[in-house]
């Protein structure tokens, strides 16, 4: 029978830091588990070990390095890089296995943990329920003796190397200067080479969100607070706004007049410039189910196709490499190219949006808005143990719901794979009917999440 995946969703290990399952004793098992499959060969084998800006990453971190180490692997940290950074150096630096410790856009309290192979994709299902497998089973007889354990030594050149490897995704003979930017980090991994990169290509960076102190990271600010970012724009009179994430694989844009520029028109943009100059690999985009079906309608109408997948950014790379094309993201702001970068990297992203803005001599707000997005509304419920979503009164109302938006719309329920909510989104043409849809289908949620916290605590009880 098939191993089955339990601590690891749709990106890597994800939780409360200093409760399981983001405590040490786990992170130093995971080390040892992922350190003994990787394992592979007489060559002497190492791991590149990076993180945001948490303040648990020195809980975590050192944890991991011992499981490594104890594995019979080298350890290489690299301390606070995005998580892009990371599968570019394991690739770069020939390592067997890139490690990113990071929560993403989720707040402080939590952290999370992120596994790359040797080629800078993250793992597959199959090998991260490998890796549980073996830290369910008996590790000491198989780790390293004394004399093969392995050593810790930190890379001082990590963040020039990535700056270097960004920079020079801008095409050819293309600058930045004369464009006013304004670069959120969020106070996360991206807060040194994101301003760093923007200002060495030329441009007048106003960088916010670039003092962590451990605690801060996404806090009022980052692209799951875009509002922000436009009140910087106009307040800061820029050309462009540029937000990333906790670990900077994230973007949004915001244009000049402080109007928000999501994923979906960043992949038009990109997928058009690329389409016009023949760079863009297999006719098409993937794209998750999140995906507006204005980008589809206005891709199709270029004849270019999009491709669906599951969200989540390693799902999108995966079908990428399948189908052979290049272009990939999600609404979100993962933006995948895979001519420069094995996962989703915010800053590269932004990069061909600038040079998009400068080849076509336009303002931000004429060349980002491609297409006009059908009505769509997505929300967020939580829920306890139990998820709801498998309850009788939940699933009729599924059903009832997609027949009311009919052929002409669209109806995505899905848990998160990163914490306990039930995402609902729905769209179609009609703002109304997608705004009582939701609506409804959360409230018949949260009932029965309700129900289900309420049956859970009597069980306790009991």
């Amino acid at each position: 029978m098939a191993n089955k995946r339990r601590l690891f969703g749709t990106d890597g290990i994800r939780g409360t830091a200093n409760t399981e399952p983001m405590t040490a004793e786990t992170a130093l098992k995971l080390g040892q588990a992922a350190g003994l499959l990787f394992t592979r060969g007489s060559h002497r084998h190492r791991v590149v070990i990076g993180k945001d800006t948490r303040l648990s990453g020195y809980l975590i971190e050192p944890a991991l390095t011992a499981g490594f180490i104890g594995a019979g692997m080298d350890v290489v940290l690299v301390g606070p890089l995005p998580t892009p950074a990371i599968a570019m150096l394991t690739r770069s630096l020939r390592a067997d296995l890139g490690v990113m410790i990071s929560a993403s856009h989720n707040p402080f309290e939590d952290n999370g943990i992120k596994l790359f192979g040797p080629d800078g994709f993250k793992l597959s299902d199959e090998t991260e329920a490998e890796i549980e497998h073996l830290m369910g089973s008996a590790l000491q007889p198989r780790l390293a003796a004394p004399a093969a354990l392995g050593r810790a030594s930190r890379l001082n050149d990590a963040a020039g190397r990535y700056i270097e490897s960004a920079k020079s995704t801008l095409p050819r003979g293309l600058r930045l200067d004369g464009l006013r930017i304004v670069v959120d980090c969020a106070n996360g991994a991206a807060y040194r080479v994101a301003p760093t990169v923007l200002w060495e290509l030329g441009a007048d960076v106003i960088a916010v969100g670039v003092t962590p102190d451990g605690l801060n990271i996404n806090r009022d600010c980052g692209c799951t607070v875009p509002e922000f970012l436009c009140k910087q724009v106009l307040e800061h009179k820029a050309d462009i706004g540029i937000a990333l994430d906790g670990d900077g694989d994230r973007l949004v844009l915001a244009d000049e007049k402080g109007a928000l520029v999501d994923g979906d028109q960043v992949l038009a943009l990109i997928a058009d410039w690329w389409a016009e100059e023949g760079r863009l690999a297999g006719g098409g985009i993937v794209a998750t189910v999140m995906s507006n079906l204005g980008l589809e309608h206005f891709l199709a109408k270029r004849g270019l196709s999009v491709d669906r997948v599951r969200v989540g950014d390693r799902y999108v790379a995966e079908r990428m490499r399948a189908v052979g094309k290049n272009l990939g993201g999600e609404q979100s702001g993962h933006i995948i190219l895979s001519d420069f970068a094995t996962t989703g990297d915010g800053l590269i992203g932004a990069l061909q949006v600038l040079a998009a803005l400068l080849q076509r001599g336009k303002a931000a707000s004429e060349v980002c808005r491609m297409f006009t997005p059908l009505p769509q509304k997505l929300r967020s419920i939580r829920y306890g143990r139990h998820s709801p979503l498998r309850e009788s009164a939940v699933q009729a109302a599924v059903a009832k719901a997609t027949a009311v938006l009919g052929e002409n719309g669209r109806l995505v329920i899905r848990e998160s794979g990163t914490e306990p909510v039930v995402r609902v989104m729905a769209e179609a043409e009609n703002e109304a009917l997608v705004e009582r849809v939701v609506e409804d289908l959360c409230e018949t949620l949260t009932a029965a999440a309700n129900r289900l916290g309420e049956a859970n605590s009597e069980a306790k009880a009991d």
